[in-house]
């Protein structure tokens, strides 16, 4: 029965951070048929407006960074099966996602609009490339465990988890983390660029890059000098 309840978990913690993630998008993109998007405007000091961005970041940034330690991994096993662990990660990552969306203040006017119509088509067909780019590369190194689906697959039907291996595949030939790359290209390739977008862009894109520092500190620990030879070869975010 205990099996059976991770599993349902480890599927409503899925779908929890999927929604989120679909949301997140669809909300910066500000497409149409969106009730509220990031340039909707709310009537609140700029100061205000700032100071709650801010948080929501920080929450982001904080939820993310701590639960990914090795150190809080091996704490929460002792509270929660360990089957369960990357899927209450997915699940407070797709909550601090949605949070964002909920709670974002907009602030007016934009550092940037483009008129032109062809502009206007490539910089969303880049948004939504960038996307794409993100999404395609978690399946290249494996969706489900990413995301936790596969340890509660193989918790349910009492198998071991397959041991590591480190391989280089397609996007990861030319960069360490197309995850990252795709996400970033996703939150600044937009034809309208708000004060409000940007604040979120700038402050996201910091938070990537200092947790990739830390996260290439783990991966060290992990492979050791077989990740500081791919370091020295493929570049971080930019081929070569």
């Amino acid at each position: 029965m205990s099996k059976i309840i991770i599993f349902i978990y480890g599927i409503g913690s899925y779908l929890v951070a999927l929604i989120a993630q679909i949301w997140f998008i669809l909300y910066l993109g500000e497409w149409e048929f969106m009730p509220i998007t990031i340039n909707t405007y709310h009537r609140v000091p700029l100061s205000t407006a700032f100071s709650i961005n801010l948080a929501l970041v920080m929450v982001f940034a904080l939820q993310h960074s701590l639960m990914a330690r090795p150190s809080f991994k091996k704490y929460l096993t002792t509270l929660i099966p360990e089957a369960s662990e990357r899927s209450t990660y997915v699940l407070f990552s797709g909550l601090a996602l949605g949070l964002i969306c909920l709670y974002w203040q907009p602030m007016e006017g934009f550092l940037w609009q483009a008129e032109d119509e062809t502009l206007q088509l490539l910089l969303t067909a880049g948004y939504i490339f960038g996307w794409l780019f993100s999404l395609f590369s978690t399946f290249i190194i494996n969706h489900f465990e990413l995301f936790g689906l596969q340890q509660i697959y193989l918790n349910l039907i009492d198998k071991p988890a397959p041991s590591m291996t480190f391989k280089e595949k397609l996007f990861y030939r030319f960069v360490r983390h197309p995850i990252q790359l795709g996400v970033l290209i996703g939150i600044w390739l937009t034809p309208a660029m708000s004060y409000s977008h940007l604040m979120l862009s700038v402050t996201l894109s910091i938070y990537i890059f200092v947790a990739l520092r830390y996260e290439e500190r783990d991966l060290i620990a992990v492979w050791g000098n077989t990740y500081r030879e791919y370091q020295q070869r493929v570049g971080m975010l930019f081929p070569f």
